[in-house]
């Protein structure tokens, strides 16, 4: 009977995952994650202290007849045949299969399931937005706990972190499409007014700083396109401040600096559009996020704020790109 309902509930997995894979629903690892570990769990209790008791119960009373019957054929005069049993009893205790894919697993799903919601947690950048910080293919490690610890799947913050600071890249739930996870830099905490006209950035009235870098090299299109880094102050405060995040950015002359085509997302009547960029004022509770790959990025200008709750953690490391090494190291 367990088998039977063991094999329908890795079933039912496989056809979650596959359908994700596939295209044909929108998947959510994290509640997947979370159900697996529920699942093998309840599995690995049952082990503990009902299947594997009840396996041991059974090679005690073939022992105890087995020591029975010896006793017996002794009494007839008779030399019992001495049964091996060692193997015996590593054959009837071995776990079913129902188990070695449920109970078996528990320990390994757990631990992914904490590292992951609390600790840390893998990405692989898909495109080129934030270039020339991060290319299409490194892998990233990204902080969980950083902005304070959130609860899985829910998303809900239960400790308090360090503060979100301008400068830092951030993977967040995209507001548009929650099931999608984004990284972009943060630009705006709330209070800003942040700017972006003729491709000058502003914060709170004062012009950021962009110095001209040698050109970037991008190996897909076989081109140079224009690098400056830019100099973003860290303090929440809305004055000036001397403590600098400085990080590349691109921009191409032929790109124009109007937005087109933005979202009627949420508090965008604090925002003001013209053929020069755009002003925002950044809502309370809510982040203003923009590529490094200034004209190659859809980020906040298109569809709006980032609201606390979209969190995911502060991205930290490049661990691998498969395809450079030299790519391994912190992210600035």
């Amino acid at each position: 009977m367990m088998s039977v309902i063991t094999a329908f509930v890795l079933g039912a997995f496989a056809t979650y995952i596959g359908s994700w894979y596939l295209g044909y629903i929108e998947g959510n690892f994290a509640l997947l994650l979370f159900l697996a570990s529920v699942v093998t769990g309840i599995y690995w209790l049952a082990e503990k202290y009902y299947f594997l008791p009840a396996r041991l119960k059974n090679v005690h009373d073939l022992q105890t007849q087995a020591q029975s019957r010896d006793a017996q054929l002794r009494s007839l005069g008779i030399t019992p045949h001495e049964a091996d049993m060692s193997a015996l009893h590593e054959e009837v205790v071995r776990q079913p299969w129902w188990l070695d894919w449920t109970a078996g697993l528990f320990p390994v799903i757990l631990l992914v399931f904490l590292l992951r919601s609390f600790l840390f947690e893998p990405f692989k950048i898909p495109s080129g937005s934030m270039i020339p910080t991060l290319l299409v293919g490194d892998l990233i490690l990204v902080n969980k706990f950083h902005y304070g610890v959130r609860l899985p799947v829910i998303n809900k913050k239960v400790t308090e972190g360090s503060p979100v600071e301008r400068g830092d890249v951030m993977v967040f739930r995209f507001p548009p499409k929650p099931s999608l996870d984004y990284i972009k830099r943060v630009i705006g905490v709330p209070g800003d007014e942040v700017s972006y006209l003729n491709k000058q950035l502003t914060i709170n009235g004062v012009p950021v700083e962009k110095k001209a870098l040698p050109e970037f090299f991008e190996e897909d299109s076989l081109r140079y396109i224009k690098q400056f880094s830019e100099d973003l102050p860290l303090s929440h405060d809305q004055q000036p401040t001397s403590l600098l995040k400085t990080h590349p950015l691109l921009n191409e002359d032929e790109r124009p600096a109007f937005v087109a085509g933005a979202d009627n997302f949420k508090y965008k009547d604090q925002c003001t559009y013209s053929v020069e960029g755009f002003v925002c004022k950044v809502p309370k509770g809510h982040y203003f996020m923009m590529g490094d790959n200034r004209d190659n990025s859809l980020d906040s200008r298109y569809w709006g704020f980032v609201p606390d709750e979209n969190i995911v953690g502060k991205a930290i490391f490049v661990w691998m790109n498969f395809g450079s090494l030299k790519r391994i190291g912190s992210i600035n």
